[in-house]
């Protein structure tokens, strides 16, 4: 295969990629009904009249779980490969691999320590 017919694979993928949900995106607009009224626009409560603001201020502490979730999560996404593979790349390179994901690891300890110490994890 030449790098031309690759290029060209890529970018029929490309193409694809943004014309299908367009596509599916329009169809569906001109084929569903359009009736709107007053009770379609209100919010929806699990089938319960919506009462008060709508404002809710949510605390600062579920922003901050959901971030340190996700960072031991692509940890877990950079682990798992790296495990997979470890007895290949070891007898390549040794030792060397496990230093480099020592080190990894080593800096999010690192940021875990300075949650808990900011009393992050705390939910008192």
């Amino acid at each position: 295969m030449t790098y031309t017919a690759s290029y060209l694979a890529v970018a029929v993928f490309f193409l694809l990629g943004l014309a299908l949900p367009v596509v599916a995106l329009t169809a569906g607009r001109f084929l569903r009904p359009d009736k709107p009224s007053a009770e379609k626009s209100i919010s929806y409560e699990s089938g319960v009249d919506p009462t008060g603001d709508s404002w809710v201020q949510f605390n600062v502490r579920y922003y901050l779980f959901a971030l340190l979730f996700v960072v031991f999560d692509v940890e877990t996404v950079f682990l798992y490969p790296w495990a997979v593979v470890y007895d290949a790349l070891r007898a390549d390179m040794g030792l060397f691999v496990l230093g480099e994901m020592l080190f990894f690891v080593f800096f999010l300890v690192i940021g875990l320590a300075y949650a808990w110490k900011k009393k992050v994890l705390e939910w008192t």
